[in-house]
């Protein structure tokens, strides 16, 4: 939808900062929270949270105008999204996208450029929003990156992205956060294999 960002900014579980990149617009709505173990990483209390998650997105920053009803939609959403992205990177079909069909009939936000670039015609409305999710989940499940949705390989790590690289070949949430501590535990394996 927006610029491709830096990436997310993220923190650890051991304090690390670092940015994750997961590829698509309904992939980074996955990282804002979510049921069970993921609760604990709980973004979207309130609409305001909301706003603010945003500015960090490739949505980008936007007046928002939503219902707590329309909050609490965009996170079953973010379920259904966690669901088939999950069976996806292992290799099934994705399920539980009956509603994003739904979603996706509303009119998505209007971008309008400026003589500063792009922006969103405001204040966008609830629908709207999830309908830009919708859609990009949509996108992303039924066309030809679908293949390429992935969890990270770090056993400890259960971030999904897709890999859009030219290669195919991006194994890691972030190379500053797993792919770096698979590397030192690579250098660690060989300096003992000299010792």
């Amino acid at each position: 939808m927006g610029e491709e960002p830096a990436g997310l900014p993220m923190v650890g579980h051991d304090g690390q900062h670092y940015r994750f990149n997961p590829g698509a617009l309904c992939l980074e709505l996955l990282v804002s929270g979510g049921e069970g173990e993921r609760a604990e990483w709980e973004a979207l209390h309130r609409v305001q949270d909301l706003r603010q998650w945003l500015t960090h997105t490739r949505f980008g920053p936007a007046r928002i105008r939503m219902s707590a009803a329309e909050l609490a939609e965009l996170k079953v959403l973010r379920e259904s999204i966690w669901f088939s992205a999950s069976r996806v990177a292992s290799g099934k079909a994705p399920g539980a996208f009956e509603d994003w069909n739904r979603l996706a009939q509303a009119p998505p936000p209007v971008p309008e450029l400026t003589g500063q670039g792009r922006r969103w015609r405001e204040p966008i409305n609830g629908a709207a929003l999830l309908s830009a999710f919708a859609r990009d989940a949509i996108e992303l499940f039924g066309g030809p990156y679908r293949h390429r949705v992935r969890h990270c390989a770090a056993a400890d790590c259960r971030l999904l992205f897709v890999d859009t690289s030219r290669p195919g070949a991006r194994r890691w949430c972030s190379m500053q956060r797993c792919g770096n501590r698979a590397k030192q535990r690579v250098r660690q394996e060989a300096a003992r294999g000299h010792a």
